[in-house]
């Protein structure tokens, strides 16, 4: 009978935690971008309101 390569499993436990990480935090970056980009956004309308205005 052959014996587990207990070895082999743990590398790909790693390797799968690592690249749940990453996305965790590509996507946490992706969000602050687009929150950033909002706010970006949001301080455009008042400066086109006032040149309306005048």
């Amino acid at each position: 009978m052959a014996k587990t390569n207990f070895q082999y499993e743990k590398r790909q436990r790693e390797l799968e935690k690592k690249r749940k990480q990453e996305e965790k935090a590509r996507r946490k970056l992706e969000a602050k971008h687009e929150k950033e980009e909002g706010r970006s956004e949001a301080s455009d309308p008042p400066a086109a309101e006032e040149t309306e205005a005048e």
